[in-house]
């Protein structure tokens, strides 16, 4: 059966999930997981991707000659302000800002990250699993619910089916140190102010709902610690 999407509207926000085909891990090494990085930066604009020029370096030992991008000024498409990247598929906090924003950069990033890898691992086919999925996030509550819960998908990589059973109290303190030290490909860190990919994401607009930096942390560590009921948990989490 067909996924329904919601309808798409200039300034609202929604959740997207993509998932691999079956039996395939989107990202098998730290390259692949800082391509995708690159590519939710480069396809989030309405121009194609930039051309590059040669330009030769003098250096003292000879010439060398370097490709350089030839940028033009970029126009986004969506404004990204939040991700998570799990192994066999990623999280997206969107907010579209441009008429079919969203549909074009989920195109782009699905066509140009298929490609590197399919070339990459000598593979054919599609690498994603049908049509990504969208949620509209359309209250505060939702909002923050959907802040937790991406940013702690990450915790099922150290302790299994946490979300059902919850964190033992020995593995708490672990758990949160793999999130806020550990675990790279999310914007989690730079919500928390340790600038990993700080370019990539908007994040003016959820720190200022959170209630800072800290009340990041708090939200998070409130759902991990208390296993704190998310409101609207449901209706956000698309798994």
């Amino acid at each position: 059966m067909p996924i329904k999407r919601p309808e798409i509207f200039i300034g609202e926000i929604y959740h997207v999930v993509v998932r691999a085909v079956e039996g395939v891990n989107l990202f098998l090494n730290k390259s692949d997981y800082l391509r995708m990085v690159h590519d939710l930066f480069e396809f989030n604009d309405e121009n194609p991707a930039p051309s590059v020029f040669r330009k030769n370096l003098n250096k003292p030992n000879g010439t060398r000659t370097v490709l350089v991008p030839l940028r033009q000024r970029r126009s986004l498409l969506v404004e990204l302000l939040a991700f998570c990247l799990m192994p066999n598929h990623f999280h997206l906090l969107i907010k579209e800002i441009q008429e079919g924003g969203i549909s074009r950069f989920m195109r782009k990033l699905g066509a140009g990250y298929g490609l590197y890898y399919n070339k990459k691992y000598n593979r054919s086919g599609h690498l994603f699993q049908g049509r990504y999925r969208v949620v509209h996030v359309k209250s505060e509550e939702q909002l923050q619910t959907a802040f937790v819960y991406i940013h702690t998908n990450p915790v099922s990589l150290i302790v299994p089916n946490w979300r059902e059973r919850g964190i033992p109290e020995d593995q708490l303190r672990k758990v949160i140190e793999f999130l806020e030290e550990k675990y790279r490909w999310s914007s989690y860190l730079d919500y928390l102010g340790k600038k990993n990919f700080p370019s990539l994401t908007s994040r003016d607009f959820l720190t200022r709902i959170l209630g800072g930096k800290e009340g990041c942390r708090e939200y998070v560590n409130t759902w991990l610690e208390h296993k704190k009921e998310l409101r609207d948990l449901e209706k956000i989490a698309l798994e």
